[in-house]
């Protein structure tokens, strides 16, 4: 297999056991690097396995059923993958403060459902950086952590 093809076979490994329906928190020891960026809008910016782990324990606790899931086939070019992505949850577990625009109590109720695209590099079959635009405004409002336009 080539390089790119190598890739994608790590990056689709961490879509599916890291944001899948079921999380398995071994994939981040096994193929993030030791110091990996995750950075989305909604939230801080996340550095190094423990620190993205915690953050997806607390993620998962709060949205219990979350979910992401890929739309598009995956590109890759050199060390660069980039995957579409929609998914979401409902906030049925504790309060959950990780949101830059604020914070939710325990157990709201309310569902996100928003989409995405990702940028992720990788080297020697590590996942050194993952950077995502997502539609965090739809995911805000549906929260209500922002309110609609008038």
């Amino acid at each position: 297999m080539s390089k790119e093809e190598d890739n994608k076979a790590v990056v689709g490994r961490w879509f599916t056991d890291f944001w899948g329906k079921t999380v398995n928190l071994g994939v981040v020891d096994e193929i993030a690097a030791p110091d990996m960026l995750l950075k989305y809008s909604l939230h801080e910016p996340r550095r190094g396995r423990d620190d993205i782990k915690a953050f997806m324990t607390d993620f998962r606790a709060a949205f219990p059923d979350l979910n992401f899931w890929g739309t598009a086939d995956l590109i890759a070019e050199g060390d660069h993958v980039v995957g579409q992505w929609e998914g979401g949850g409902t906030h049925t577990g504790p309060a959950f403060d990780d949101f830059l625009m604020g914070g939710l109590p325990a157990a709201t109720g309310r569902t996100m459902h928003f989409t995405g695209t990702t940028v992720l590099k990788v080297i020697d079959g590590r996942i050194v950086e993952e950077i995502g635009l997502d539609d965090g405004v739809t995911a805000l409002t549906q929260l209500g952590l922002i309110g609609k336009a008038a």
